[in-house]
């Protein structure tokens, strides 16, 4: 049985699927849906709303990068299959835009804090869904991650990204209210830090004296 193709289903409504890579089911939400279109193209449907049958992928480089070099959509669709040479890229391109626009619904919402002093406050008087720390801050925010305690904290955005999405040049430290937008925010953060490479701050570690000198 182990050289047969994977069943494909028929979008079932739970919330796991089966990963081509791992050949084992894992929660949708570290996911990614890919189909096939009317010429055998495999596309990215990371908005989950493509018609046609679905075929998923963890939201891992590795594990893409592998369905792409063994070409496993063709093996579990059972069809003709032409995954894009540039599909890793794709993916993590359309996942950081999701997370760049559920960020600028998070401003216009009122749900988002930037500017270290302000995270810091809104992280003391509790409410915080999620923060986010600049990729490529020159300070990773020790302080700040633990005052986050058990919050997901996230890091593969930059600073220009964070900026742009939030109306300003540049910020390194944001956090989002708790509620529904913040749950979708930590979901397509999640898959970018799966998809990029070198997203993940360090962990909370020294005596964090030094972060105001990156205090956006």
């Amino acid at each position: 049985m182990s050289g047969e193709a994977l069943p494909i289903e028929l979008e079932p409504t739970g919330g796991r699927r089966r990963c081509l890579v791992a050949r084992a089911a894992g929660d949708r939400t570290r996911m990614v849906r890919f189909v096939l279109a009317p010429d055998g193209t495999v596309v990215a449907d990371v908005d989950e709303r493509l018609p046609g049958r679905g075929l998923w992928v963890a939201a891992e480089r590795s594990a893409l990068t592998e369905a792409v070099r063994r070409n496993l959509f063709a093996k579990a669709a059972g069809a003709p299959a032409r995954p894009p040479a540039d599909l890793v890229e794709r993916v993590e391109a359309a996942v950081r835009r999701r997370c760049l626009d559920l960020l600028g619904l998070a401003r216009r919402a009122g749900l988002a804090t930037a500017g270290y002093d302000q995270v810091e406050a809104a992280l003391r008087q509790g409410g915080v869904g999620l923060l986010l720390i600049a990729r490529d801050a020159a300070s990773q925010g020790a302080k700040l991650r633990r005052l986050a305690g058990g919050l997901p904290v996230f890091g593969g955005l930059e600073r220009g990204e964070l900026g742009r999405a939030l109306g300003r040049d540049e910020l390194v430290y944001v956090a989002v209210g708790a509620g529904t937008l913040a749950r979708r925010l930590e979901r397509e953060l999640a898959r970018l830090d799966g998809l990029a490479e070198g997203t993940r701050p360090p962990a909370a570690g020294g005596s964090g004296t030094q972060e105001g000198g990156d205090d956006r």
